[in-house]
């Protein structure tokens, strides 16, 4: 008699006795609470409208997500059913709270251990700060010992045996059930995923499939009775993993926000399962093992439990998390305080009111674009004593609307917290939050350009847009693509997409006449100066070395080529960072309800900066080329068919 069957028999019989508890014949229950795409929301959103004793319209918390947690397990385990809570990574990276992991804190995943969380895994904002702040963040909340409390689970990072991080991520994790049901946990980030990650050397991402591959069978040589995939990648990469790899009976996926699987998909004999992000949600798989046919249903519909399960304001807060997240907004506090110089005492400080709401409109011009390129003019014009000609930023590093508060209490109040929720990604050269604005040159045929390569790239992601501050773009979205190349996805563009692009040249702030704007030509080679951010500086090189077409050097005020690091704008209280620059611009508009400052009308609707039109040139101009190519087919078929009709050539020897 093997330990296979042997095993076999004994859950056969746990689970005629689980039945008892109204269990179908030999099955095995057991729950997964999921979750996914965290991004540091410990608290509810939007923050400005959240009352702890009050009826408020915000949606999360980590407190809150406890408490869910904390009854859903309680219950359960009342009958004799274990929950597993298990995150599809990106927990890291969207609030102030992840700049913590700089002064040697880890908040998100202290609060995950202190909720619950049994298995986690690594997603790509995770590697935001770099791979050794990583590190001596998960050290900072007790790795590797804490592995026996909430695994970090990870397949296919390739991690070099002497660097920190390796002994803090497991390829695979076995947890075995007080039922006797063991459950075998692997981890996958997505190729997409990792594709967004710009600093993660030295480690490295193996294929998904592969890594998926050797992750089963190292479970199933384990003994486990149900492999669970826990990954970062999005359905389309799941499923292709799901239909690839054999032996998959769940995976929990995340990183596409809108992605919300209610009820749970199927791919073969595979589940896969996706909550919202934020914590606005908590999802729910109530699982039936059977031992005998080593099969796994979904139970949901029998109990009526849905499939995800709203957090707001109706739920109440676990008191062990509320109290440590307090302990965490006290230091967050503090180190606002410093790097605001005093500015900002509590993340919850109104910095400006508005009557409306600052909006991140993917694919276009948006009011957020407007305010934030803006602020990164001025402010640079204000440090480096030099007009700046043109500011631009990326859709990506917008990361949503800045929305006004609507309660009593809040009524059109902009707080610090949700506006650098929005804007306060990456880190400088200074290991302080925020990413570096930086100040260069650029020709106009080098603008021209770039316009161009972001126009190409926008047709893939919203988040290699632009917005821009300090000139006008028009360009016509049907030329930004000639055709794609048959049977691939690689397309061949036009380089004529922009029409045209103007510098403004009138006084502040940017107007809408005419007269006060300078056409740039397209093969400008004049010099202007231009700010962005470190994030959207670093992506010159690798498009360079890729698209050399699309070749764009910085420059210095000399026209001599500019290392990126010496790009970055400095001063005595060290680099100037983004988000400092937006707080800074809200701080500073006119004083209006309850004498805060408030952000002018002039960005309640979007302007005329990047200006879609149609043009009809582009297809005349190809009707010609069309009508010579058919020509061309016609001419070679016919010299096709008069050589087939005439006799063949004399060879030597036939005469």
């Amino acid at each position: 008699m093997n330990s296979g069957w042997k095993r076999g028999l004994a859950l056969l019989l746990v689970g005629i006795i689980a039945n008892t508890a109204g269990a179908e014949p030999g099955e095995l229950y057991f729950t997964i609470l999921h979750t996914n795409d965290e991004h540091s929301a410990l608290q509810p959103l939007p923050y400005v409208d959240y009352h702890p004793e009050q009826k408020d319209p915000t949606r999360g918390g980590f407190a809150r997500l406890g408490n869910v947690v904390g009854d859903i397990r309680a219950a359960k385990e009342a009958t004799g059913e274990q929950v597993i809570v298990a995150s599809a990574g990106d927990f890291m990276a969207g609030s102030p709270y992840m700049w913590l992991a700089l002064e040697g804190e880890a908040p998100e995943i202290s609060l995950m251990q202190q909720i619950g969380y049994d298995v986690i895994t690594i997603g790509n904002h995770e590697f935001d700060y770099g791979p050794e702040v990583l590190a001596h963040y998960f050290r900072a909340a007790g790795y590797p010992d804490a592995h026996a409390r909430t695994a970090l689970v990870s397949s296919n990072l390739l991690i070099p045996e002497a660097h920190p991080l390796a002994d803090c991520i497991y390829n695979t994790h076995v947890l075995t059930l007080d039922n006797g049901l063991r459950l075998g946990f692997f981890g996958l980030l997505g190729a997409n995923a990792a594709r967004l990650i710009t600093n993660m050397a030295p480690v490295q991402v193996a294929d998904p499939v592969g890594a998926a591959t050797a992750a089963v069978r190292q479970l199933r040589e384990k003994d486990v009775d149900v492999v669970i995939g826990v990954t970062h990648a999005g359905f389309d990469e799941d499923e292709v993993v799901a239909s690839e790899v054999s032996g998959i009976d769940v995976m929990i996926t995340g990183h596409y926000h809108m992605m919300v699987m209610d009820p749970p998909m199927r791919v073969g004999n595979t589940i896969l399962a996706q909550s919202a992000p934020y914590v606005q949600q908590v999802g729910v798989l109530e699982l039936a093992f059977d031992p005998a046919a080593g099969t796994l249903r979904i139970r949901n519909d029998d109990t009526g439990r849905p499939f995800q399960i709203h957090i707001d304001d109706t739920v109440g807060e676990d008191p062990a998390v509320a109290a440590m997240l307090a302990d965490y907004t006290d230091k967050l506090n503090q180190y606002v305080n410093r790097l605001t110089e005093g500015a900002v005492e509590h993340i919850g400080d109104a910095v400006a009111h508005s009557d409306f709401v600052l909006a991140a409109t993917p694919l276009q011009e948006s009011t957020l674009g407007n305010f934030v390129t803006d602020a990164m003019r001025f402010a640079a014009e204000k440090r480096t004593g030099e007009r700046v000609d043109f500011a631009i930023q990326a859709n990506g590093v917008l990361r949503t609307d800045v929305s006004p508060g609507t309660m009593p209490y809040s009524k059109d109040q902009i707080d610090f917290y949700s506006l650098v929720s929005a804007i306060g990604l990456g880190m400088g050269y200074d290991n302080r939050p925020g990413y570096p604005l930086t100040s260069f040159y650029l020709t106009g045929n080098e603008i021209y350009r770039m316009m161009e390569l972001t126009l190409l790239l926008s047709t893939y992601a919203d988040v290699f847009f632009l917005q821009m501050s300090g000139g006008r773009v028009t360009y016509d979205p049907a030329r930004r693509i000639l055709f794609r190349i048959p049977f691939t996805i690689w397309p061949v563009p036009t380089l004529r997409a922009v029409q045209s692009v103007e510098r403004y040249t009138g006084e502040s702030p940017q107007t809408a006449s005419d007269d006060d704007y300078h056409r740039v030509a397209r093969r400008d080679r004049t010099l202007y100066h231009v700010v962005s951010d470190y994030y959207v500086l670093a992506f010159f090189p690798l498009v360079n070395d890729i698209l050399p077409v699309y070749n764009v050097i910085p420059k210095d005020r000399h026209g001599n080529p500019l290392a990126i690091q010496d790009a970055i704008i400095r001063g005595e209280a060290g680099e100037l960072k983004f988000w400092q620059a937006v707080v800074d611009y809200a701080l500073s508009q006119p004083p209006g309800k309850a004498a805060m400052p408030q952000i002018p009308e002039y960005y309640a609707a979007a302007g005329a900066r990047i200006m879609p039109i149609k043009a009809y040139w582009l297809a005349l101009w190809l009707l010609p080329v069309f009508l010579l190519l058919g020509a061309a087919v016609y001419l070679a078929r016919q010299t096709i068919k008069r050589r087939r009709a005439a006799p063949p050539p004399a060879q030597a020897g036939e005469w």
